[in-house]
């Protein structure tokens, strides 16, 4: 009997440890949308990345040129000629992947551009929410933002008006 009142005891005072967690969520789309150097951060990413994509565009465009002129000149041409031809081409296009590469790939220019224009400002407002949450004793601050579904929201519980004030900005 003792051990159904302990477990029954223990059960409930997790259930009420539960109950009085605090729990908030921001919007950090909103946050970012918020903080004029995620903006200018971003158009200068969008206009390397145009600039980038152009240069592409550019070489795609000439190797297309070059394989439509192969195409054309084909019958004249001897098998050694084809063969240069078709080496030209395919050194061109290896290249066009390369620059590619370089560009868009996973360790690329923007990649590396990126990380170094948004990730501190990033970092800054991970840090805000980090602080609220202390200062606040929450357990848990979800994304409204983020992969997190949320079917409904409390705006009396969102805290990306406090992370935007906490970094310096007003709304």
């Amino acid at each position: 009997m003792k051990k159904i009142f302990l477990t029954i005891g223990i059960v409930l005072s997790f259930a009420f440890l539960s109950l009085a967690q605090k729990y908030a969520f921001v919007d950090t789309e909103y946050i970012m949308d918020n903080i004029p150097a995620f903006k200018a951060a971003q158009e200068q990413l969008d206009q390397v990345s145009a600039q980038y994509q152009k240069e592409l565009e550019t070489i795609h465009a000439e190797i297309e040129q070059m394989y439509k002129d192969y195409q054309a000149e084909g019958v004249l041409l001897s098998d050694e000629m084809k063969r240069k031809r078709e080496d030209v081409i395919i050194s061109k296009e290896k290249e066009y992947k390369k620059l590619q590469q370089k560009y868009f790939g996973r360790e690329g220019d923007l990649f590396k551009k990126r990380q170094g224009l948004i990730k501190p400002i990033q970092d800054d407002v991970f840090n805000a929410i980090q602080e609220l949450a202390n200062e606040g004793s929450y357990a848990v601050i979800f994304d409204k933002a983020g992969g997190t579904t949320m079917l409904f929201t409390n705006p009396k519980y969102d805290l990306s008006d406090l992370v935007l004030e906490k970094m310096g900005y007003k709304n």
